[in-house]
């Protein structure tokens, strides 16, 4: 496939995993408030930094789960049930939960480039997210683990994680107070999200059968 096409798969699948506030977004939006626009663009080059090589990681780890197709299905089959549970939970049993407030003493423009790769690095969920999006995008026909493809592919998780970023950077204090931010709602939009990552993982076996 189309190497421009696999970007903008990666970009799209890496900013929806970063729509939901989070330890990275939310810092990236204090830094911006309190330090200025360039912090904040620093600190988020150094989550992209890590975001890349996490990708990376997964990439090589879902061409070796591609190897072994019934491991990658009892795989799916457990994602499955994993993303049904996590809806269920977003939708009806999760409740609204003040956000922690993240502080940070560095100051620096290289030290805000460290905390972001440093946030970024004990970030672990886009490894697993990662590797199971790219087998099933594989599952598709949409992907090979070709180098060409799998560089493509990180530099737009990297870019998609840089654009929710920066969305949080410039809208945050615009839309800080709005119903949309409020936990209840970011619970169902969770919920939404996972739901439909439910839903392809289910037609992605019915195919895969």
């Amino acid at each position: 496939m189309n190497i421009t096409v696999i970007f903008f798969l990666g970009l799209i699948i890496a900013l929806v995993g970063v729509v939901p506030p989070g330890l990275l977004n939310m810092t990236a939006a204090k830094v911006s408030l309190k330090e200025g626009y360039s912090r904040g663009v620093i600190f988020s080059l150094g989550v992209c930094f890590i975001v890349f090589l996490q990708t990376y990681i997964a990439a090589m780890f879902a061409r070796y789960l591609s190897s072994h197709p019934n491991t990658v299905e009892i795989l799916r089959q457990v994602a499955f049930v994993i993303f049904v549970l996590i809806t269920i939970y977003f939708l009806f049993v999760a409740k609204s939960n003040p956000k922690p407030d993240v502080e940070s003493h560095a100051k620096s423009k290289p030290s805000r480039f460290l905390q972001g790769m440093f946030l970024s690095a004990i970030n672990v969920f886009p490894i697993p997210y990662q590797a199971y999006m790219t087998i099933t995008i594989t599952g598709f026909g949409w992907f090979s683990f070709d180098t060409t493809n799998i560089v493509s592919y990180c530099s737009g998780a990297a870019t998609g994680t840089f654009v929710m970023l920066y969305v949080y950077i410039f809208f945050f204090d615009k839309i800080k107070n709005k119903s949309l931010t409020s936990q209840k709602n970011m619970n169902y939009i969770i919920g939404a999200i996972t739901g439909i990552v439910a839903g392809v993982t289910l037609i992605n076996i019915i195919m895969g059968t």
